[in-house]
């Protein structure tokens, strides 16, 4: 009855179960099916079985490909025949420019001024045709908008998208498959198209796993939202993990607020021990973002919490490796 009742719920989400294994059987010749690892000594540290989710290693280096080859090879000949346009200042612009160079489609990327080189140079590597925008996000979607009336390309929002969401998806398939024990998965969380596609997935698989999400305390939006039960946006953020400072979307925040158990806040300087540790240990170099879930785990609001004491077979999502080595190297030496 009880599996039923949750069947029933995650039917309703702009993703369900379905979508996410036709997604898997779309995109399943194109994408990598990314490796798990394990650390004695990280288990040791947290007292958990770790078990690292290597998203790092997707093509275009994160998770994003997933989604974007998703929604580039559901349009129709006479869609794609137009294109494709985002506007993104990180992975999902390249895993969009590759997409839609693997199907044979131009893709319009709306950058902002201020976004990491080595994320524009990725979209550039596949083939991307950039357009600069001011780095705001109504500059972006007004200049989105621009493209999309001049070309008639589609458009691929970065998270807030059936598409996208059952595309992040196929993450939890392949991880419960790899190792069904998992009692536990924590990825990042931005706009949520991630631990949606996630929580979805692994909520229809075992309803009785825990799906937790990592932020940071500079971009804690997802966080509030949780507690005051409806989307807050925040004027500004601060944080290192570039990647994480969107906002929740409609079709993200329903399945963010029904499926995610919790919501664990990090500081930067937890981000970047865990980007160390990842690198020392696990020999393995992931950015900000992709390091937060390590970061969660590690965190006292975690180790020292009663309600996760169960939690003993953890499957981390390491979701990018795009890292501007520039800016790392600095915080480090901080």
């Amino acid at each position: 009855m009880e599996v039923q009742s949750i069947d029933n719920q995650i039917n309703k989400y702009a993703a369900n179960i379905t979508s996410i294994k036709e997604a898997q059987s779309r995109i399943n010749s194109f994408i990598h099916k990314t490796p798990v690892l394990s650390s004695e000594t990280l288990n040791s540290i947290t007292g958990r079985r770790l078990l690292f989710k290597c998203e790092c290693f997707q093509k275009g280096g994160a998770f994003k490909f997933r989604g974007a080859s998703n929604a580039v090879f559901s349009l129709n000949n006479g869609q794609a025949a137009k294109g494709v346009v985002t506007h993104s200042s990180g992975n999902h612009a390249a895993a969009l420019a590759l997409a839609a160079k693997l199907r044979g489609i131009p893709a319009y990327i709306v950058v902002p001024k201020n976004a990491p080189k080595c994320k524009v140079e990725n979209v550039q590597r596949y083939g991307g045709i950039v357009i600069w925008s001011e780095p705001t996000m109504q500059s972006r979607e007004s200049v989105a908008a621009k493209v999309m009336h001049d070309t008639e390309a589609v458009l691929i929002h970065p998270y807030n998208d059936g598409r996208i969401i059952s595309g992040q998806g196929t993450i939890s398939l392949e991880l419960l498959e790899q190792f069904p024990k998992i009692d536990t998965i924590i990825a990042p969380i931005s706009g949520g198209g991630l631990i949606s596609g996630i929580a979805v997935a692994a909520k229809s698989v075992n309803p009785a796993i825990r799906v937790l999400a990592a932020e940071p305390k500079g971009a804690n939006d997802a966080a509030l939202s949780k507690a005051s039960g409806n989307i807050v946006t925040l004027l500004e953020t601060n944080t290192i993990a570039d990647g994480l400072r969107a906002s929740l979307g409609d079709l993200t925040w329903p399945i963010v607020r029904d499926l995610v158990d919790d919501i664990i806040i990090v500081e930067d300087r937890e981000i970047v021990e865990a980007m160390r540790l990842c690198y020392e240990i696990l020999k393995v170099a992931v950015e900000p973002s992709g390091a937060i879930a390590l970061a969660a785990v590690l965190s006292d609001s975690f180790q020292k919490n009663s309600v996760w004491k169960d939690c003993n077979h953890i499957g981390i999502i390491l979701s990018g490796g795009n890292v501007d080595l520039g800016v790392i190297w600095r915080s480090l030496s901080q």
